[in-house]
């Protein structure tokens, strides 16, 4: 049986392709323990400094399965895996990119919104349609959209469960890249490389630091930001950093 989630790596770059093609890579138990564990093996590794997640050129997730979501009680509804899976994601330390073509709905497009930032094909297809079916997103999205797009916007999208284009997700606010043709893929290993080739422990600070605006008040934000900074300070890769750039020459970051 073929793995739900391919992995893959190269250099300090590791990719995560969902490989569930005949449903649309809609986001199954089976596929969340298969993504999340994937998550929680590589994040410890110092040798993965970036994690990009991709779909296929069509879909990247479809988002959950419709016909178990019908068939699903209220007390199944309170023990079922995603409760667990997107708190799982959200403590990885490792910077995520999330690759997307084609359609990344409901659970697909909280899954993009989890990742740090996000590379888009110019086919691809945000939205959080989960009003039609009678439900409001549960991974996150209602809160994600409106921290990163405004209350107005989140609003109209979780409301009306209108689909967004990824054009029109990048004028928004959501999306970091729109690629044109197949290259998205590679602009969005291009990118996770770019971010691997920076001290690992400072990426590592930096995305909690970022995260710290999103969670707290401005003043708690500014302490959480000093103390990541203190200890930034501490680090060999600090010192390796400053000579370098005295020293006119490339850094040589070994995470320490």
């Amino acid at each position: 049986m073929a793995d739900l989630v391919e992995t893959s790596i190269d250099g300090h770059v590791a990719l995560l392709r969902l490989n569930r093609p005949e449903a649309r890579n809609a986001l199954s138990p089976e596929v969340m323990e298969e993504l999340a564990g994937e998550l929680e093996r590589l994040d410890p590794d110092p040798e993965v400094r970036c994690i990009v997640i991709a779909g296929s050129e069509k879909v990247f997730a479809a988002g959950a399965d419709i016909r178990s979501i019908s068939e699903r009680s209220f007390a199944e509804a309170l023990y079922h895996p995603a409760a667990g899976f997107w708190k799982r994601l959200a403590v990885v330390k490792t910077p995520l990119v999330a690759a997307v073509s084609g359609w990344a709905l409901g659970g697909g497009c909280e899954l993009a919104l989890t990742c740090d930032m996000i590379v888009a094909s110019e086919t691809a297809v945000f939205g959080q349609p989960e009003i039609n079916l009678g439900i409001i997103p549960g991974g996150g999205g209602s809160q994600r959209l409106a921290r990163v797009i405004g209350k107005q916007r989140a609003m109209e999208l979780v409301l009306t469960g209108r689909r967004v284009p990824a054009a029109e997700a990048r004028e928004m606010g959501f999306v970091n890249r729109v690629v044109e043709g197949d290259g998205w893929l590679d602009a969005a290993l291009e990118l996770a490389g770019e971010v691997a080739k920076q001290p690992p422990i400072a990426a590592r600070l930096a995305k909690q630091a970022v995260i710290a605006a999103d969670e707290t008040t401005i003043g708690a934000g500014l302490e959480v930001e000093r103390r990541l900074y203190e200890l930034a300070m501490a680090t060999e890769d600090r010192v390796e950093g400053t000579k370098a750039f005295l020293e006119k020459r490339e850094p040589k970051f070994k995470g320490k």
